[in-house]
């Protein structure tokens, strides 16, 4: 059966995948635009330069309540007027909001590429990194939940994804 014959009473297949060709260029050009918070976390916590700089976009009583330790707050609005004093052009930016439901990553991502900085936006947001497990910092001090096993292995180093 070819993907043309599909019958339309399957609502995942009504619309037929797409060539390998075309799937490994969406998906690798996916992965150009994209960071996961296990990686960016991982990366971090390495004692090495990560390469890059985590920029917080949220505005400051989102930054307060709980942010990546070592982000840059730097909210959407004012990325335009005050990138260039906060960011070195020649290092890649990782943009993070709240979460999968906010495209406030997203539009950082879009302003700050706009501006001729390299970016990727961190999918899941702060959301994911809290619901992860990793150390979050408050204006109180570091915190660290434990991982919801939705989102992350119970007993394991990494989801082996």
């Amino acid at each position: 059966m070819t993907s043309q014959m599909i019958t339309t009473d399957n609502p995942v297949l009504r619309v037929p995948p797409a060539s390998p060709a075309a799937a490994a260029a969406y998906f690798g050009a996916s992965l150009a635009f994209h960071a996961d918070v296990s990686d960016v976390a991982a990366v971090l916590e390495g004692d090495a330069d990560p390469g890059f700089v985590v920029l917080d976009s949220r505005s400051t009583a989102s930054w307060e309540q709980g942010h990546v330790p070592g982000a840059v707050h730097l909210p959407t609005a004012l990325i335009a007027e005050q990138a260039r004093d906060l960011l070195d052009p020649a290092v890649p930016v990782v943009t993070y909001c709240w979460g999968p439901g906010c495209n406030g990553a997203t539009r950082a991502a879009l302003a700050l590429a706009e501006l001729g900085y390299q970016v990727k936006e961190m999918l899941g947001g702060f959301e994911y990194w809290v619901r992860e497990g990793f150390a979050f910092e408050t204006w109180e001090g570091s915190e660290r939940r434990p991982s919801d096993p939705l989102t992350a292995p119970a007993d394991a180093e990494d989801c082996g994804c």
